[in-house]
């Protein structure tokens, strides 16, 4: 096979997830010759196998770039003759037949990697639980880089065969939409999705009801419907409140990310704890571990006692079976950035679930006691009581975490305290671009795809020719300005743009120019705004007439960070000032779409984080995947990505001005190392071999420490195989 890594159901009838055809929405009508394009756009693996995507590419490439490769929207709107002559083109044939032959092959999960290595944990399933995730852009219930992460922590699943089934949130919203003023403020508006858009499923309840479970909250009963996704051999179960049976103010629950005050989203994250708990019940799955991704799903672990007391069990035994199986990934090193609730406001939530526990309001709310936070519920608190693994998601964090969670120990030093870490990693097959793989294919051999995985593998992309990665490259480099002007363009005949706006949107970008790229929610502690300390200075860099540089931006603030809508303003701002020549560009309304173009098209990944506060950061990986090498401070992955020969460090030293001496080291950095590296060009064929020889270490460097295939199979071994044995070293709980 030709595609790093290939993936498929569990079962013939888990494979296809159709939404229900109506009037408004038609099954699309196709030749018997090819049905089975319609069952290949019900699974999300399609959107990770290259020749799937080509599949549907050669059908009306025009059609399939407009619907921004949505197989389900492109086969309702694809022209029936299209269809028909491609049905009788043997070459189209050819290729159709290939890709179901992967279809039928691919459900069966007997030879994985899991199945492989562990053969006795077949078939004991893994709850994996998350607050949101990116899949795909046709399927907006993501806000950032957490969804992300998830999205291809459930990918990865599929591709090694790990038992995972997953539980989430169907935000018929999705997160918020991004259109930035002439002032530069960000202005937050919603846009609910069409569910006919994305492979989703209704999953029955009972006698055909419309709801599958119902949770008890604040006194009365909540009706929960369940959506299933396909994503490769991975269930993706996703809650919906939306239900007529509901009480009006329960129907818009579950219809936001992260939207509302914290009573609405403690009542989200009650649903999704407690309600996924019961879907899984419903469904009759029984997980043999638990692992909730991020504190958002923290009462999971409540609802999980709450079967076992009334089942019988003592409270404190029933905590230490829950703990048992359970692991929690912590995302986030701010104390400030962690869920907290009024007592009284989750006592409300749940009704007196502590007499179903057997203790006290006390003891129950004690289990989410944190000193410094003494009248609050804190939701990770809970999980790290509950739970007897747990991790951050890079060496720093998993650092940083053990400082600021010692206190749950009494006694214990940071060194001491039972957190570990797992580095986050991302989907291969999803983030690396077709060119840069079909220039593996040439190089290194078809079958590479099977050999990621190997220990010197990676070591063979440092010969890949200079020239004929560059030329892929630049390709890459040229999608991505062309499709920012089409952006543009079509803001500027739906809005009423002004011309600074126009070219703020990137339209006076030159594909020739060394281009960097940020790209990441507008978090104060990521410093967007970071190199535009000495505006002068940084003006002199990018309008060099030899040597320009032009940087692109992108990226949301949460709809209620005013420091970081203001932070936004500050960097858009820049955008109409003609002293940067049209230099300086920021693209609206961040998504997975626009993420792939930026990673796979700038020349120079830049990320700026306040050290210690990004826990990992993946976007850089992404970036690297494609030979674009990072130039960002010592913090998450980069510390333990960075070389010296992948990119660039801007290291501070102690007792330095923060901020001012990172932005400093930047300026140093690009006027005497970067920009002459990239412009170092060797002869007529514009190639920089000191560039070149950068881009390959990038690729390596991230092929071998920062895939999602090494970060699941980190996860099996020191958590999920562990678990599932219950061979997991025992350790003394947190007090509380």
């Amino acid at each position: 096979m030709t595609v790093p890594i290939l993936t498929a159901p569990r079962s013939p009838e888990s494979y296809v997830s159709l939404p229900p055809a109506d009037a408004a929405h038609p099954r699309p009508h196709l030749p018997a010759r090819l049905s089975g394009l319609l069952e290949l756009a019900g699974n999300l693996g399609w959107s990770w196998n290259r020749e799937a995507r080509a599949l549907f590419r050669a059908i009306d490439e025009r059609l399939w770039h407009v619907t921004r490769h949505n197989p389900l929207v492109f086969l309702r709107d694809v022209e029936p003759a299209k269809l028909v002559a491609c049905a009788a083109d043997p070459h189209f044939i050819a290729q159709y037949d290939a890709v179901m032959r992967w279809v039928r092959h691919e459900r069966t999960d007997g030879d994985t990697w899991f199945a492989r290595h562990y053969p006795d944990l077949r078939g004991r399933p893994i709850a994996y639980f998350s607050a949101e995730y990116g899949f795909h852009n046709s399927l907006p219930i993501y806000s950032g880089g957490l969804g992300v992460l998830a999205g291809d922590h459930c990918k990865t699943a599929s591709d090694l065969g790990v038992p995972l089934v997953a539980i989430g949130i169907l935000y018929r919203s999705g997160y918020f939409d991004q259109r930035v003023t002439l002032e530069g403020w960000q202005e937050d508006s919603d846009n609910t999705f069409d569910l006919a858009s994305a492979p989703l499923t209704p999953v029955p309840g009972p006698d055909g009801a419309e709801h599958l479970v119902s949770v008890r909250m604040a006194g009365r009963d909540v009706r929960i419907r369940v959506w299933r996704l396909a994503v490769g051999r991975v269930s993706v179960f996703l809650l919906d409140s939306d239900l007529e049976a509901n009480a009006p103010e329960d129907r818009p629950l579950l219809s936001k990310l992260y939207a509302g005050g914290p009573t609405m989203r403690l009542h989200q994250e009650w649903l999704l704890g407690v309600g996924g708990v019961r879907v899984l019940r419903a469904l009759g799955i029984t997980p043999g571990m638990w692992h909730a991704n991020e504190g958002h799903a923290s009462f999971l672990f409540l609802e999980r006692l709450r079967e076992l007391t009334t089942a019988g069990v003592s409270f404190d035994d029933a905590v230490a079976q829950v703990r048992a199986s359970s692991l929690f990934t912590t995302h986030t090193p701010v104390p400030a950035g962690h869920d907290m609730f009024d007592l009284d406001a989750v006592a409300e939530t749940t009704g007196p679930l502590w007499l179903e526990l057997g203790v006290t309001r006390d003891r129950m709310m004690a289990l989410a006691h944190h000193p410094d936070n003494g009248d609050r519920f804190h939701m990770t608190a809970l999980a790290i009581r509950l739970s007897q693994h747990v991790n951050g998601v890079s060496e720093r964090h998993g650092v940083v975490t053990r400082e600021l969670w010692q206190h749950l120990w009494t006694g214990r030093r940071p060194e001491g305290v039972p957190v570990g870490h797992v580095t986050n990693g991302v989907h291969l097959a999803t983030w690396m671009a077709n060119p840069i793989m079909q220039l593996l294919d040439r190089h290194v051999g078809r079958d590479w795809g099977h050999r990621v995985d190997e220990p010197d593998f990676w070591d063979r992309v440092l010969d890949l020719p200079d020239d004929a990665l560059w030329l892929a490259h630049l390709g890459l480099k040229r999608v991505l300005i062309q499709a920012i002007r089409e952006f543009a363009r079509r803001a500027f005949t739906s809005q009423d743009l002004e011309a600074a706006q126009i070219v703020g949107a990137g339209t006076l970008l030159d594909p020739t120019t060394f281009t960097i790229g940020f790209a990441r929610r507008f978090a104060t502690y990521k410093r967007a705004s970071l190199i535009f300390h000495d505006p002068e200075r940084l003006r002199r860099i990018v309008t060099n007439p030899e040597r320009p540089v032009q940087i692109i931006f992108a990226g949301k603030a949460h709809p209620a960070d005013q420091p970081g809508k203001q932070v936004l303003q500050q960097v858009y701002r820049y955008t109409r000032d003609p002293r940067f020549e049209g230099r300086i560009a920021f693209l609206d309304d961040y998504e997975m779409h626009l993420a792939h173009l930026l990673v796979q098209g700038t020349d120079l990944w830049m990320n700026l984080p306040r050290v210690p506060m990004e826990a990992s950061g993946t976007s850089g990986m992404k970036a690297a995947l494609n030979g674009v090498p990072q130039m960002g401070t010592v913090d998450g992955w980069w510390e333990e990505g960075y070389d010296g020969t992948n990119g660039w460090a801007v290291a501070v030293r102690e007792g330095e001005d923060g901020d001012a001496a990172a932005a400093e080291r930047v300026y140093q950095l690009l006027e005497q190392e970067v920009v002459p590296a990239f412009y170092a060009r060797a002869d007529r064929s514009g190639v920089s071999p000191q560039w070149a020889r950068m881009m390959k270490h990038a690729m390596r460097q991230a092929g071998r420490r920062f895939t999602g295939s090494r970060m699941l199979r980190d996860y099996v071994a020191q958590f999920y195989a562990p678990g599932l044995r219950g061979t997991g070293r025992p350790d003394d709980p947190p007090i509380g």
